[in-house]
């Protein structure tokens, strides 16, 4: 494949956009060398980049794009509403009709309010229950990989820069799926916790009721219950996660797939926490959200279309079903070509990923950049394996195909050594303190790599 335009655009575009991209995942450094600098366009499952090479994506915008790109019904909705404008001194009818059909699909969800992102949401939700309970510590759960981008979450992680201490100390941690860590930072810090927040499943399920023993743990101490449903929202059920595992949280937050890749996020809870940073009560008013572009009239015709979109058709049966096509598949062609333990494919059928180990069993960047260049060779753009409503059958076989032949290199690597295959810098992890050295000189040193 051919890669030049997507080079220089690359050179030119780290002069004036740090990170060269607006989402770190979406980063350079994420991507072997050989792979697209940048979309030209999409449909369905399908993607073609500035060089005209095409190519079956996964991952869909960071799990944003749950239908499938430029999705007709989506678009024709956006489309319609914005001839009617995008912004007015007051709200919008829509910004109603979006909320009722919202609340609609929310079980126990009381009151909601938009935004554009899934941080200014999550910020929100805790804003709120520091409001209401006077405390200032937070928890969160560290096997989640992001919740915002603001200090409270980054504060925790290895990119911590430009953070106070002070901001730092107000955050703590605990482990899905352990209860005792939850118990002992009620133990250890009584009557400081403002609220926990988790998403409710990662790649294993809640075991043994953790969600609904996490909230009980809540009510004891006095906390407020948060699920961050911006993955598994419209992914797990029409209703979320939460209505899969049967559990009401005090307050929830949604974005991703609510619009389909348009710009749209939500809180929703309990009226007697949301209420307070409304107009019309006698309680101390909380400045909770307030976004000029929150009620974008274009992002919640598409957010309703979106959401009859999965109301009307069997969108969670379809991304179970070919999810789980692809994880056999695959899991097949990993033993036929005897890289057992060293590749693995896990999570939900709606929300796969793939791990990569090296010779010694590992975790490793290397042979996961080596994986990603080899499945990008032959036609397969996959951070992860995250499929859409789009994905056919042929394009899910046409992908088995694509590991079929990417793990044949891999299995070689395995004996040979990675470097041998792999062309250029192998990709990093977004939360280091400093970038590894084969990224510190400017992007127009790159070409010299290959």
């Amino acid at each position: 494949m051919e890669f030049s335009k997507s080079r220089a655009l690359q050179n030119r575009v780290h002069q004036i956009i740090p990170g060269g991209c607006h989402t770190y995942a979406k980063g350079d450094d994420q991507f072997p060398f050989l792979s697209p600098g940048f979309i030209q366009r999409g449909l369905g499952c399908h993607v073609w980049d500035v060089d005209g090479n095409e190519f079956i994506e996964y991952g869909m915008g960071c799990r944003a794009v749950s239908l499938g790109h430029a999705f007709k019904p989506i678009v024709d909705a956006a489309a319609e509403e914005m001839q009617r404008g995008a912004n007015f001194t007051r709200p919008a009818l829509i910004e109603l009709q979006c909320a009722e059909e919202f609340l609609g699909m929310i079980r126990g969800a009381e009151m909601c309010k938009f935004s554009k992102d899934g941080s200014t949401a999550t910020t929100a939700a805790l804003k709120l229950s520091r409001a209401a309970t006077g405390r200032d510590r937070i928890a969160l759960c560290e096997d989640h990989p992001f919740f915002s981008i603001h200090d409270w979450f980054i504060g925790t992680t290895g990119i911590n820069g430009g953070i106070p201490k002070a901001i730092q100390d107000l955050s703590l941690t605990f482990r899905f799926n352990d209860l005792d860590s939850v118990k002992h930072l009620f133990e250890k810090y009584p009557g400081e916790i403002a609220c926990l927040i988790m998403e409710p499943a990662k790649y294993d399920d809640p075991q043994d009721h953790f969600l609904h023993r996490v909230q009980e743990q809540c009510e004891q101490h006095g906390a407020i219950f948060i699920l961050d449903e911006m993955i598994t929202g419209f992914r797990w059920s029409n209703g979320g996660a939460q209505e899969t595992y049967d559990i009401v949280p005090d307050m929830s937050t949604f974005g991703k797939a609510l619009a389909n890749g348009f710009s749209l996020s939500a809180l929703a809870g309990k009226k007697e926490l949301l209420k307070a940073s409304g107009i019309y009560h006698d309680q101390e008013r909380v400045f909770a959200l307030s976004t000029t572009h929150g009620a974008e009239t274009h992002a919640m015709a598409a957010g309703m279309a979106t959401m009859r979109y999965y109301q009307n058709h069997p969108v969670i049966d379809v991304l179970a079903r070919q999810g789980t096509r692809l994880s056999c598949g695959i899991q097949n062609v990993i033993a036929e070509q005897g890289v057992e333990g060293y590749v693995s494919v896990f999570g939900k059928p709606c929300n796969l990923v793939f791990g990569t180990n090296d010779a010694e069993g590992n975790p490793s960047q290397g042979y996961r950049c080596l994986l990603m260049q080899e499945l990008i060779k032959r036609g397969v753009l996959g951070p992860s394996l995250v499929i859409s409503y789009s994905h056919s059958d042929a394009d899910v076989d046409q992908t088995i195909e694509a590991f079929r032949g990417a793990l044949a290199v891999y299995r070689r690597a395995l004996s040979e050594g990675y470097g041998k295959f792999l062309v250029g810098r192998e990709s990093q992890v977004v939360y280091q303190q400093f970038n590894e050295p084969a990224y510190r000189a400017q992007p127009g040193c790159m070409g010299s790599q290959v």
